[in-house]
């Protein structure tokens, strides 16, 4: 699987959390093309040279939903590693964050078309194949740090496993 010492693109995600009619919401969106293109993804995207995790998802969350986030209001909740043997450019490392406080409303852009969701009506079954074994222990306050190592399919888990802290 590539060279060992060659770090893994760096990446991040951010599930922006909200209070509504007393039941906590998740941002999600449908991605409109590229790299898990149709499935329901956070907001995020690759860090930019130079650039924090932090600061990148402030970034991203703004470019692909118009919300704006303080880098003082992510939570970091872990570290996923995705490796995809048979198709070595898609692995990746991604810091994942949580916010309970942003400003504006959440609109589509041109990465992707964002919707609230019940944490318990997350659409699990529409999103990446790794989410169900850790998002939603995230969403309840959790930490994460696991790899997941996915199939000749490129989109199911065929190992995961856990990293002891």
């Amino acid at each position: 699987m590539g060279d060992p010492r060659m770090p893994l693109p760096q990446v991040c995600v951010c599930y922006l959390l909200r209070e509504s009619g007393g039941r906590t919401e998740v941002l999600l969106g449908r991605k409109k093309h590229g790299l898990g293109r149709g499935y329901f993804v956070g907001l995020g995207g690759k860090l930019e040279p130079g650039e924090t995790a932090v600061e990148a998802a402030v970034r991203e969350v703004h470019e692909e939903s118009g919300v704006t986030v303080r880098a003082a209001d992510l939570e970091a909740r872990g570290l996923l590693t995705y490796l995809f043997p048979h198709r070595e450019a898609w692995s990746q490392e991604s810091s994942v964050f949580v916010a309970r406080a942003f400003t504006g409303a959440p609109a589509a852009s041109d990465e992707l078309d964002p919707e609230w969701f019940d944490l318990d009506r997350v659409p699990l079954d529409e999103m990446w194949d790794d989410a169900k074994h850790w998002l939603p222990g995230v969403l309840a306050g959790g930490r994460v740090r696991r790899t997941f190592v996915f199939g000749e399919d490129l989109a199911s888990v065929v190992h995961h496993r856990d990293h002891v802290a």
